[in-house]
C-alpha cells in the first residue's frame, strides 16, 4: 500500500458502494471506522445523485477495539433491514475494518434475516476499486440467479445491459444511446443491471438470449459467469467511436439475429465527414498520450489513430487486471505500454513525450494544465465537471459527436489563441486593444504582452520565441534549452533557437 496525494482508484469496499448505490432495494453494511464514512460525499456531492447512498456503517471509534466490535456490527445488520426493509443485502469491510477480522459474512449470517444477505470479501491492501465493483457485481449475480434450464424457452432477439454503475463516467448517458440503438434493431432489453436494477430484475438476467457487456472493468466477470451457467454469449466490443460502433451493432445483430443495415445506413454521425474534409488535415499527426481505465484508454486510442489521424505517442492504464490486452494494443500502435497507478510517472512521462493533447483522467487535466497541454477527459477518476446535467454519451454515433468536440475544440481554440499572438502588435488587436465588439468603451487590457524574459536567453531569442505557436512553444522552449546545456552554452540567441530546430526536426 502506496501513500499518495491522488489516487486513480479508492479501496475495493468504493467499488461495492458503487454498486449498491447504482441499484433499488440493495442495501449494504459496512463494517467501518468513522474516518470511512464518506460515501455521501461520493455520490451526493460529486454525481450529484438526489439520493442518499444506500449504505449503513457501524462506525466503532478507537474506544470500541477494547470491546465487542462484532456486536456492533450485528446490531447495525439488524437495525438497517428494520429501517430500509431491502430485498436483499451485501455486508463486508472497509480497508481498516479488516485489520480486525470480525468476519461480517459469517455474523451476518447468524442474525438469520428473511432476505438474501451475500457476503464479500474485498481485499483491500491487494485490490482496488474496479476489482471491487466487478467482484460486488458477480458475488449478486452469483448468488441471486438461477442457471437457466436447457429446454428454457426465451426471446432470441433480447439482451441484458451489464456494466452501467453510480459514479460511473457518462454511464447514465451512454445507457440512453445503446438502448436506442438496440430498440432500433428490434431487440427487447431484459434487465439493465446494475443501474437501477432490483434484486427481483437481478433474477430475471437467465430470461434473455445474450448479454451486453458495455464496461468490462465492471461487468465482465459477472459476464463470464453467465456465458457458462446460462448459455448466454456476450458482446465483446465497447461502441466508441464510429468503426466500434458499427462493429459493435454487427455484433449485436448477428447474436439476435437481425439486419443490421437500416441501423448503418441512417448513423447521425459528423465525425466521419469531417475527417474527409480539408479541415481535419490540421489535425492529420498531432501527438496524443492517452491514459485511463483500460477500457476507454483502448477506445480512445483506436478512435484517435484511426478517425482523427493523430499520432498516438503514449499509451497507459491503471487497470493492472487488463494490462495484457493495453500492451498488445501499444505494441501495434509502435510503443510501450505504461501500467501504473502512481501519477507522478504518468506526469513524467508526459513530460518526456510532449504531447500536443493528452486524454486522460481528472489527474491528467491538472498534469496537462501544468505543462501547458490541452486535455480532455476520457475516463474515471473524474470530478463533478465530468457530471454534465446536458445529454452528453461517449458511446454510440452521437458519443462519436460528443468526442469530437470535446478532443478537436481545444486545438482549434490554441490555433485561434495562436493567431491573436501573432496579431498582437496590430493596430486592432494588440493587448490594449478593446475588444471590437464593445467599441470604443473598454479600457482593460485583455491580455498580458510578451512573457518576461527567460534566464539565459536573449532579449532577441525570447521574442523570436513568441513567434511559435503557444501550444508547442513549451515544447521548443524545452528543446532550445536542453540543446543549449549539451553544448556548453550560457546565453541562448536567435541563432542557437533556430540551430535547436534544425537539430529537432532531423
Amino acid at each position: 500500500m502506496q501513500l499518495t496525494l491522488w489516487t486513480y482508484e479508492g479501496p475495493p469496499h468504493v467499488g461495492a458502494m458503487r454498486i449498491a448505490t447504482a441499484m433499488k432495494g440493495m442495501h449494504y453494511v459496512l463494517h467501518a471506522p468513522q474516518g470511512d464514512t464518506y460515501a455521501d460525499l461520493l455520490f451526493t456531492m460529486i454525481e450529484r445523485r438526489s439520493a442518499r447512498p444506500p449504505v449503513t456503517y457501524t462506525t466503532f471509534q478507537a474506544r470500541d477495539l477494547g470491546g465487542d466490535t462484532a456486536e456492533l456490527f450485528k446490531t447495525a445488520c439488524f437495525d438497517a433491514y428494520e429501517r430500509f426493509a431491502p430485498q436483499a443485502m451485501i455486508v463486508g469491510a472497509s480497508c481498516t475494518a479488516e485489520l480486525i477480522q470480525d468476519d461480517p459474512g459469517g455474523l451476518a449470517k447468524a442474525l438469520a434475516l428473511p432476505i438474501p444477505v451475500i457476503p464479500l470479501e474485498l481485499p483491500s491492501y491487494q485490490k482496488k476499486e474496479n476489482w471491487g465493483a466487478a467482484e460486488t457485481f458477480y458475488q449478486i449475480v452469483r448468488n441471486l440467479c438461477t442457471p437457466r434450464a436447457a429446454d428454457a424457452d426465451f426471446n432470441p432477439r433480447s439482451c441484458n445491459i451489464l456494466g452501467p454503475t453510480a459514479l460511473g463516467f457518462r454511464h447514465r448517458d451512454d445507457l440512453v444511446e445503446i438502448s436506442g440503438l438496440l430498440t432500433k434493431l428490434g431487440i427487447t432489453i431484459n434487465v439493465v443491471a446494475p443501474l437501477n436494477a432490483t434484486p427481483d430484475d437481478i433474477r430475471r438476467i437467465p430470461d434473455a438470449a445474450f448479454n451486453v457487456v458495455l464496461y468490462p472493468e465492471t461487468a465482465e466477470t459477472a459476464g463470464r459467469w453467465l456465458e457458462r451457467n446460462c448459455k448466454q454469449p456476450m458482446t465483446t466490443i465497447m461502441p466508441i467511436g464510429v468503426s466500434a460502433t458499427r462493429e459493435f451493432v454487427m455484433q449485436v445483430a448477428k447474436l439476435a439475429g437481425v439486419d443490421a443495415a437500416p441501423v448503418l445506413e441512417e448513423q447521425a454521425s459528423r465525425l466521419p465527414w469531417y475527417s474527409r474534409s480539408v479541415d481535419s488535415t490540421y489535425l492529420t499527426g498531432k501527438r496524443v498520450f492517452i491514459f485511463g481505465d483500460a477500457s476507454h484508454a483502448m477506445a480512445a486510442a483506436r478512435m484517435a489513430k484511426e478517425e482523427l489521424g493523430f499520432d498516438v505517442v503514449g499509451l497507459g492504464t491503471y487497470s493492472r487486471e487488463f494490462a495484457r490486452p493495453v500492451r498488445e494494443m501499444a505494441a501495434k500502435l509502435g510503443i510501450e505500454a505504461l501500467i501504473t497507478d502512481d501519477y507522478l510517472e504518468v506526469e513524467a512521462k508526459v513530460a518526456e513525450l510532449q504531447p500536443e493533447l493528452v486524454l486522460g483522467t481528472q489527474m491528467e487535466r491538472h498534469i496537462a494544465k501544468k505543462q501547458g497541454v490541452p486535455c480532455a477527459v476520457i475516463s474515471a477518476p473524474v470530478h463533478v465537471q465530468d457530471f454534465p446535467a446536458r445529454y452528453s454519451p461517449q458511446m454510440g454515433f452521437e458519443g462519436a459527436n460528443v468526442i469530437f468536440d470535446s478532443w478537436v475544440h481545444p486545438l482549434m481554440m490554441g490555433l485561434e489563441e495562436h493567431l491573436i499572438h501573432m496579431f498582437r502588435n496590430d493596430f486592432e488587436f494588440n493587448d490594449k486593444a478593446a475588444p471590437s465588439h464593445l467599441g470604443h468603451g473598454s479600457a482593460k487590457p485583455v491580455g498580458a504582452a510578451v512573457a518576461e524574459e527567460a534566464k539565459g536567453w536573449a532579449p532577441d531569442a525570447e521574442k523570436e520565441l513568441q513567434k511559435v505557436p503557444f501550444f508547442v512553444r513549451g515544447k521548443a522552449r524545452r528543446n532550445t534549452e536542453r540543446f543549449a546545456a549539451e553544448r556548453g552554452l550560457n546565453l541562448i540567441t536567435v541563432e542557437t533557437l533556430y540551430d535547436a530546430k534544425a537539430h529537432y526536426s532531423r
